[in-house]
């Protein structure tokens, strides 16, 4: 089980569970409800129709973030998505509730962040483009972040809390409380994996600070390199380090890292 330790998600492996069940074909101890996948860097995208029809679901009809007369065929797409890898969870039913991308280093195009959070730091120092990338369009199915205070991302208000809540894996069938940690578990360890097989190293993100605190939770540090802008909402540009996050989890909970990197 996972459960919340003065604010730090710490992971206890059930003795009975097979090291290697991810690989084969059983669920996953801590992401058992959830099948999580990829759509690869240049895959020709009407693989993707299914991930901007939800897209469109929540930025467009639910939030109102963009203009739903732009996207005349109920998909949400832009001028990034070719450049991008797509990581995707489906429920046990095989259903999508929920996907963000990886914008790879771009030509010419810029990162999405630079179009919109133009007031960076001073101070920081950007790492080089080739070892990073962006993620974004972090988007979960609005009925896997039914309760109050849940943010877009399906984060719980009391996950946020510092060591306010345990998250246990063991729950009545159907019961989703604590579905949202395990979703975003589980993206994030695909796109860790896949930015260790790609040598990325640098993640950058503009996301709401909710999130980020939700992310520092498993060792996910996000720092901020710019000002809060209203860009779908406000959000922070971020820059994390994943050998940072490393160095961190093999301190102080090294059981999460080996989760991480095992596939």
């Amino acid at each position: 089980m996972h459960v919340l330790r003065r604010g730090r998600l710490q992971l206890i492996m059930p003795n009975n569970l097979p090291a290697e069940s991810r690989a084969s074909g059983a669920p996953d101890p801590l992401t058992p409800d959830f099948k999580f996948g990829r759509l690869p860097y240049g895959e020709n995208l009407s693989g993707s129709r299914e991930i901007f029809a939800l897209r469109y679901e929540v930025y467009c009809l639910e939030c109102g973030f963009l203009d739903r007369s732009h996207y005349k065929n109920g998909l949400e797409s832009d001028e990034y998505d070719g450049g991008s890898t797509h990581f995707t969870a489906h429920n046990l039913a095989n259903e999508l509730v929920g996907s963000l991308r990886l914008v790879h280093a771009p030509l010419s195009l810029g990162f999405p962040f630079e179009r919109h959070c133009k007031a960076l730091f001073a101070s920081i120092g950007l790492p080089p483009r080739e070892q990073c990338g962006e993620v974004s369009r972090l988007v979960v199915r609005s009925d896997y972040r039914r309760r109050v205070g849940d943010s877009l991302a399906g984060v719980p208000q009391e996950f946020l809390a510092n060591g306010s809540v345990g998250v246990s894996i063991r729950r009545a069938p159907g019961n989703r409380r604590s579905n949202s940690p395990e979703l975003l578990l589980g993206l994030y360890r695909e796109l860790y994996q896949y930015s260790l097989e790609h040598g990325v190293r640098y993640w950058y993100a503009a996301m709401e600070r909710s999130l980020a605190r939700a992310l520092s939770r498993f060792q996910f540090v996000f720092v901020p390199i710019g000002m809060e802008v209203d860009y779908y909402g406000p959000v922070t540009p971020y820059l994390a380090d994943l050998r940072d996050m490393e160095n961190r989890l093999e301190e102080s909970n090294p059981a999460l890292l080996a989760w991480f990197r095992r596939g």
